[in-house]
């Protein structure tokens, strides 16, 4: 895969908004993350107990959050921040609780 900053051309953004679009990809980040972490934990399960479907499920949100990613734009301020909220709230309930 290749790095999002190499797909980054000359900008029109400001220092501010440049700053929302990392946080925002920091927190799909975080998601991707957690998404590895139930994954990783469901694979270490015996065969006969793994439940397959979560795991192709949880690969497909993964799969989506790359795709979003990569198609954010950091001039579109209200999508970024909605965006950053999404992912933030997602994060913090495959997190659990306890945050895992």
């Amino acid at each position: 895969m290749e790095p999002i900053g190499t797909k980054l051309r000359p900008h029109s953004w400001d220092s501010e908004q440049s700053v929302a679009y990392e946080a925002a990809v920091e927190a799909a980040n975080a998601v991707v993350g957690a998404l590895s972490a139930l994954i990783a934990r469901e694979e270490a399960k015996p065969a006969a107990e793994r439940d397959e479907g979560a795991i192709r499920m949880w690969e497909d949100e993964q799969a989506r959050c790359h795709r979003v990613r990569e198609q954010l734009d950091p001039a579109n301020t209200s999508e970024v921040a909605r965006l950053r909220r999404h992912f933030a709230e997602r994060a913090q309930v495959l997190r659990g609780p306890a945050g895992d």
